[in-house]
């Protein structure tokens, strides 16, 4: 008789792998299907996240900015130093080895946890089954009584620039270029975009970033964003709003991109490289079997509710298959939700509290409403604003671009919104989501005692800010 388990899980991203572990820990017999295999055909644990997503590009980005921090900035601390250059394929290469080690990492942590890792493709079947295609055709049925998918998402491909192995690529070629193009085109203003134009930009490429909205980073705060448009500029990334892109032409080793402007002008621009980082869309093809019950939206992503069910007793689904942002966090909440919602336990996910970040220099990151989002509820609100150029550690480390804001109900002070752009905004930004999770106020953050000197102080200073009690900046008179 084949194997029962308590739980399957398909997929070993963020979401999955997260769920596979917390579900083991709470003692339910688990087991965890991964399709992707590495050259040696072992599974590759991990998803997109740290395969071909947030590690690897973490890692470029460090790694481009310490080449551009030791070539543009040393000399304001008095470092002197010879021709400065860079080896791309050993930057790649050092990538590969963290990526190595972590999805190897996952391995050996389903094994601490006694979590089964079944190799092959899995669909869902009718009755809570499941079968798994193995790499050589084969298959078997495994039974459970839940369900969990996870199976991530893709890079969204669009007509007019099929992807070319050498000259077009998404965001997952991107990260293997063997040497810095000298001309680089990015399609989208977006995370993926920002981020990986910023890297090859650092490196010494001409980037320019084709946007299709009008808006720059219309889901962030208005003012940051702003703000991070004449940082970015700054920088040399060409960023053009309302590109719509119309075609391309692959001529050899280059690439000439056609798109219209806000005005209807056509245009035409040459690149060695074309990255396409227009989005994602749920990988949910051929995954569900019509009969199954699990029912899907026109876009791909599954219906769930509020903890993550699907419309089947017992099948749930978490991570970028589902609606709310496509974040390696949120996911990995939404599986922790569901292991203890299946054990029994209560849970939930704050989906109110999901912070966001773009990990470009300045990074951006923000948690909770913008203050576009709380002036279209017809809240009454304060903000506070406190610019990293006053702060004496960002000043220290030479690292002054950007601010911190905080928003705030006028009535209850309780904090709507945290935005950072600058030094650690992600850490910051974290601070934030964790006085927000406690309901604190402005006050609450503002009597706070931070460690002098640190960046967190501008987390403080902004706090104070919310009602004029600013110490290091001059605080704007209250109409």
């Amino acid at each position: 008789m084949a194997e029962k388990y308590d739980v399957v899980v398909i997929g070993s991203g963020p979401a999955g792998y997260v769920c596979a572990i917390r579900a083991a820990q709470l003692g339910l017999k688990t087991a965890c299907i991964e399709k992707w295999v590495d050259e040696k055909g072992k599974a590759k644990l991990g998803g997109t996240c740290l395969n071909v997503g947030c590690i690897p590009s973490k890692a470029l980005l460090d790694s481009s900015y310490k080449y551009y921090e030791a070539k543009k900035h040393f000399d304001v601390h008095g470092i002197t130093t010879g021709e400065v250059g860079i080896d791309v394929p050993a930057m790649i290469k050092r990538k590969d080895k963290i990526v190595g080690n972590l999805t190897q990492g996952v391995g050996g942590l389903f094994k601490a946890n006694g979590v089964t890792l079944i190799q092959g493709t899995g669909t869902v079947l009718s009755g809570k089954q499941v079968n798994v295609t193995a790499a050589d055709g084969s298959s078997q049925v495994v039974d459970t009584e839940n369900v969990v998918i996870a199976t991530g998402s893709v890079p969204v491909e669009i007509p007019p620039t099929p992807l070319n192995a050498d000259i077009i690529v998404d965001s997952t070629g991107a990260l293997e270029f063997q040497q810095v193009p000298a001309r680089l085109g990015v399609i989208g203003a977006g995370v993926i975009g920002l981020e990986l134009g910023s890297v090859w930009a650092r490196l010494g490429a001409e980037v320019v970033v084709l946007e299709a909205q009008d808006r720059f980073l219309a889901t962030a705060d208005q003012q940051i964003a702003k703000d991070a448009a004449k940082i970015f500029k700054k920088q040399g990334l060409d960023i053009r709003l309302g590109a719509r892109v119309t075609g391309s032409d692959v001529n050899g080793n280059e690439v000439t991109v056609k798109y219209i402007d806000q005005n209807g002008e056509e245009h035409s621009q040459v690149f060695d490289k074309l990255i396409v980082a227009v989005g994602r869309r749920p990988l949910t093809e051929n995954l569900i079997a019509p009969d199954s019950g699990v029912n899907l939206d026109e876009r791909g992503f599954i219906f769930v509710d509020e903890q993550c069910r699907t419309d089947v007793p017992g099948v749930f689904a978490v991570g970028d298959v589902v609606r709310g942002p496509m974040l390696a966090h949120k996911g990995s909440e939404e599986g922790v939700m569901v292991a203890e919602l299946i054990a029994g336990q209560p849970a939930q996910v704050n989906y109110d509290l999901v912070p966001s970040v773009i990990y470009t220099h300045p990074e951006i990151a923000w948690v909770g409403k913008t203050e576009e989002e709380v002036k279209a509820g017809a809240e009454e609100y304060k903000v506070g604003t406190f610019p990293f150029a006053a702060s004496g550690r960002a000043m220290a480390s030479n690292d002054t671009d950007g601010m911190v804001k905080v928003i705030a109900d006028k009535k209850t002070d309780r904090i709507l919104g945290v935005h950072v752009i600058g030094p650690a905004a992600a850490e910051l930004v974290q601070q934030g989501a964790i006085a927000m999770e406690f309901a604190a106020s402005s006050e609450d953050l503002a009597l706070t005692m931070f460690s002098h000197p640190t960046v967190s102080e501008a987390l403080h200073e902004a706090a104070l800010a919310v009602d004029g009690h600013a110490i290091h900046i001059a605080n704007r008179k209250r109409k």
